[in-house]
């Protein structure tokens, strides 16, 4: 189904009755800029493949009410779930991706602003004592772990390559002050935003970097020739403060619906009564969630369970895995089934290239209302290029 209207829909224009075929999901730049795309919480972090607010916030417009519940069997950064609780729907959250959950849970808490904040300039002070004396200061290749001696220490090789040894001190130090304070998640994804933007990478390639730069180059994104990154400790401070400020926005949003968020695999979860279902599943052979994030895992020892993910890039994309994923994303959506009553919807957002979904329809027994194309523009680092998705609208009979 194509949209029969040329204007692109306002999400918040949506009611029960919209007709689907009124529904234009194909917005641009100028129709949906980025800073409505990425307000308050769901920029607390960068996350590839995750869906926009916009879209979500439609069907949940339209086919939920306030006080009903919402399944995101693939939470991810936990989209569905923040939008559900602004507009009073209850939500649940299920990830195989440790820091997936943890990102879900510091983006939908309900915190105390005053605390909070507190804690977070707190230990934004308390991480640049240890570190910034001039005694501690190191050089770049000067040493390797924790330098001279002084401050914290790490046996992770893969932070010992990817950070210059005054970034990875700061990191540490940070870290090691996150047991001191209340709220743990939300110090916890500072730390790894900032982690993630002090690696030795090149400034244009923070998605997908391949190797440490560890000498000067060109930068595309900046059109000069750029150095590597030897510190951290401005990036706690700016995501600090920009965390502070998204949260306080947030919270003259949120409502006191509840969110509840499962690390756990979907295959395999109990899941408790629910309304329906609005999510975004993995894409066979494109995205591994978990290395995507392999910093954060490494900084915060998080358990990494890649082996459960669903259509892993690392698995590829051939005719056997394809099938293994069909029947991994039907079993989760039968066991959603099982959890809700019939003629609930199941709102499934997938790029079908492969034509996997009529099969997955059929193999967990729901009955398709629509399938809804949608004209998606990329706008993350160097991906620029664009490509279509499909929406599947799914009942329970």
């Amino acid at each position: 189904m194509y949209a029969t209207t040329d204007e692109p829909t306002v999400s918040s224009s949506v009611t029960p009755d919209t007709p689907l075929s009124e529904l234009n999901l194909n917005w641009h730049e100028r129709d949906l800029p980025e800073k409505l795309r990425t307000r308050h919480v769901h920029r607390l972090h960068p996350y590839l493949g995750k869906y926009i607010p916009q879209l979500v916030e439609v069907f949940l417009r339209k086919y939920f009410s306030p006080g009903q519940t919402v399944l995101d069997p693939f939470s991810g950064s936990g989209t569905t779930l923040v939008q559900a609780n602004e507009l009073g729907v209850n939500a649940i959250g299920y990830d195989v991706s440790a820091f997936n959950a943890l990102l879900a849970t510091a983006k939908t808490k309900h915190y105390d602003l005053k605390i909070v904040r507190q804690e977070i300039l707190d230990i934004l002070n308390a991480s640049q004592q240890v570190t910034q004396t001039s005694s501690l200061q190191l050089s770049l290749w000067s040493a390797t772990g924790n330098g001279n001696g002084h401050g914290p220490v790490s046996s992770s090789g893969y932070l010992q390559r990817w950070f210059a040894p005054q970034a990875l001190k700061e990191l540490l130090a940070y870290r090691d002050l996150i047991q001191n304070y209340r709220n743990q998640e939300i110090l916890k994804i500072i730390l790894s935003r900032s982690a993630r933007s002090a690696r030795l990478t090149t400034h244009f390639d923070l998605d997908f970097p391949k190797a440490p730069q560890t000498e000067p180059y060109w930068c595309y994104k900046h059109s000069r020739t750029c150095m590597p990154t030897t510190t951290a400790y401005q990036f706690l401070k700016h995501y600090s403060l920009d965390t502070i400020a998204r949260l306080e926005e947030f919270a003259g949003q949120r409502t006191d619906a509840t969110v509840i968020i499962k690390h756990e695999d979907s295959r395999l979860a109990d899941i408790p009564p629910i309304d329906g279902v609005i999510t975004s599943p993995p894409y066979v052979g494109l995205i591994d969630y978990h290395e995507q994030h392999r910093y954060a895992y490494e900084l915060l020892r998080l358990q990494d369970k890649s082996e459960s993910e669903i259509g892993a890039a690392k698995r590829g994309s051939s005719q056997k895995a394809q099938r293994t994923y069909q029947e991994s994303i039907a079993e989760v959506f039968r066991r959603a089934c099982g959890a809700m009553p019939a003629g609930g919807i199941l709102i499934v957002v997938a790029g079908d290239k492969f034509g996997l979904y009529d099969e997955i329809a059929r193999l967990c027994g729901v009955e398709v209302e629509a399938v809804l194309k949608r004209h998606v523009n990329r706008r993350t680092g160097r991906r620029s290029s664009e490509f279509y998705e499909s929406v599947f609208v799914w009942r329970k009979p």
